[in-house]
């Protein structure tokens, strides 16, 4: 039998944080055990609890992780004062429809774990005038006087995260495949920003 060593190795920790974010994003933290998790990494048990004293542990790195993939590279886009406002509506749908492709069940575990750890949650989040202080929000506000800049950026991540959140039921009820749902994801990627100038245009 091969003997698994217990000596701290870089590789070794970054094997089980990937299975900790495969396993974790699927099953969520109270259906995840730590024995998937080991099994996904391809390591015994005795050796996860080396580097990771519990389950607990480990999913907040994990969590924490996934919230600053979700957030952390909008910061650079919204407080460019250099680019105009839109051109940042097409770097933030073209940003965040390229990760939720490549992690199209982020969404059902920020907004699943959220409910379940808001603490945690709250922490790893941006400050909370982290938009009210950007270029952003600020070209919003100027472009369309007397509307809340809110609504629209809540307008422009619905029309970039629901279709990942419905993507099931949108399958079955048009009988749509993988690669048809991805071919319709990337052609948003044009038609949300044209969407969202013609809501600027309009009175």
């Amino acid at each position: 039998m091969k003997k698994v060593t217990t000596e701290p190795t870089q590789s070794t920790e970054e094997r089980i944080m990937a299975a900790g974010r495969e396993v974790f994003t699927k099953k969520g933290f109270a259906a995840t055990r730590t024995r998937d998790i080991a099994e996904a990494a391809g390591i015994n048990l005795a050796l996860l609890n080396y580097y990771f004293r519990s389950k607990k542990k480990l999913f907040d790195l994990v969590m924490i992780g996934k919230l600053q993939s979700f957030f952390g590279f909008i910061g650079p886009i919204i407080y460019n004062d250099k680019t105009s406002l839109e051109t940042k509506i097409e770097m933030i749908v073209s940003s965040y429809t390229s990760l939720l492709m490549e992690n199209p069940d982020l969404p059902y575990f920020i907004l699943g774990e959220a409910r379940n750890n808001p603490e945690l949650m709250l922490n790893a989040m941006p400050k909370k005038d982290f938009l009210k202080k950007s270029a952003f929000i600020r070209q919003l506000a100027n472009k369309k006087t007397g509307q809340d800049p809110y609504q629209f950026l809540l307008s422009i991540l619905g029309m970039i995260i629901f279709p990942f959140l419905m993507k099931p039921i949108f399958k079955t009820l048009t009988n749509t495949n993988d690669a048809k749902f991805k071919q319709m994801m990337i052609q948003r990627v044009k038609l949300i920003p044209n969407w969202c100038k013609a809501m600027l245009r309009a009175s």
